[in-house]
């Protein structure tokens, strides 16, 4: 996704929630983009489905694009890719997490390959991404329908769980091709940790 000039055989894979930012981003980003009212309206109208997902009744992916829906459908890609980099520019880095960065930082001296991966969505996540350098970001997207106006799907699985070790291995090719650090903090991260040569969670907080 992003320039780069040479091979890496050392990975770096980040979480972003919990990892590198001290909390959840999506709700923050929409009442970034709705203001308290409709963020409100928005989160009334998931409750159902939620309630749903505690029961076994409705998976992750269907609560969260009940929530995209309730607070994107129709509404254009490019106003909502502008939002994203207006809340990449100004509302993510006073979440960060010191710790994570300056290991990030490392990683990044040493000459690995960094990879952002997270369920969150690539709106606002890509312009942060290659803001930090990343070399990569593997993330959730918005559908788009073709007259240019955001679904409230997302265009494909959510990245969470064993979709993130999915995306890494196409990303990558075979685990034998690459030594991996990875750090997360949550069950959306087990697979993730469990392939990497050293795993790390929670460590940043």
């Amino acid at each position: 996704m992003f320039e780069r000039s040479r091979n890496f055989t050392t990975v770096a894979a980040f979480d972003f929630d919990g990892t590198l930012s001290r909390r959840d981003a999506l709700l923050p980003f929409i009442h970034f983009c709705k203001g308290n009212l409709k963020t409100l309206a928005c989160l009334a109208a998931v409750l159902p489905y939620a309630a749903c997902f505690a029961l076994g009744m409705k998976t992750r992916q269907q609560v969260k694009e009940s929530l995209l829906t309730h607070a994107f459908e129709g509404e254009p890609y490019a106003k909502i890719l502008e939002q994203g980099n207006q809340f990449a520019k100004h509302q993510i880095n006073n979440q960060l997490i010191p710790a994570g960065v300056a290991k990030l930082r490392w990683h990044q001296q040493q000459g690995h390959r960094c990879i952002l991966i997270s369920a969150n969505l690539n709106v606002f996540l890509l312009p942060w991404a290659k803001k930090m350098g990343f070399d990569d970001l593997l993330c959730s997207q918005l559908d788009v329908d073709r007259a240019g106006n955001v679904t409230g799907r997302l265009l494909g699985p959510n990245c969470w769980g064993a979709e993130k070790v999915l995306r890494l291995k196409q990303l990558l090719g075979p685990k034998k091709n690459f030594t991996l650090y990875a750090y997360g903090d949550s069950k959306g991260d087990r697979e993730l940790l469990e392939l990497a040569d050293y795993p790390f969670c929670n460590r940043f907080n």
